[in-house]
């Protein structure tokens, strides 16, 4: 795999950000991921009327990596509305999880690092 261009990345979630629907929390959240297979996929949040049905940018990453060609996650970039890295709540780091690696990088405020920093311990396929 080649170097991981963290620009591209950043500028992929900004681009999905800037589609969020985001009208009751003025939140709106981009995400981008590099798959094992060279693709970028990205996603955005939605958020609903009924404030627990909304769905996380990394949910819609998800679907989208799902529905082009499930591959392996191998960088992540999540941004706020002024392109800064976010952090992903708990549930989104566990479906991040299921689709990437412990080495997969995230992109941090502080910078990369590797998605099993983020979720120590994780549960997944290998649990069941």
């Amino acid at each position: 795999m080649s170097e991981i261009n963290w620009e591209e990345l950043q500028g992929s979630a900004v681009a999905a950000m800037k589609k969020a629907y985001a009208p009751y929390s003025n939140f709106p959240v981009g995400v981008a991921a590099l798959t094992e297979d060279g693709r970028i996929v990205s996603g955005c949040n939605v958020e609903n009327a009924s404030y627990g049905l909304g769905l996380c940018a990394e949910c819609g990453l998800v679907s989208n990596l799902i529905l082009t060609g499930r591959s392996i996650l191998r960088a992540i970039y999540c941004v706020d509305a002024h392109g800064n890295a976010l952090s992903p709540c708990g549930r989104c780091r566990q479906l991040l999880w299921e689709h990437s690696t412990p080495n997969t990088q995230f992109m941090t405020p502080e910078g990369p690092a590797p998605l099993s920093d983020l979720l120590p311990w994780a549960f997944g396929p290998d649990n069941l």
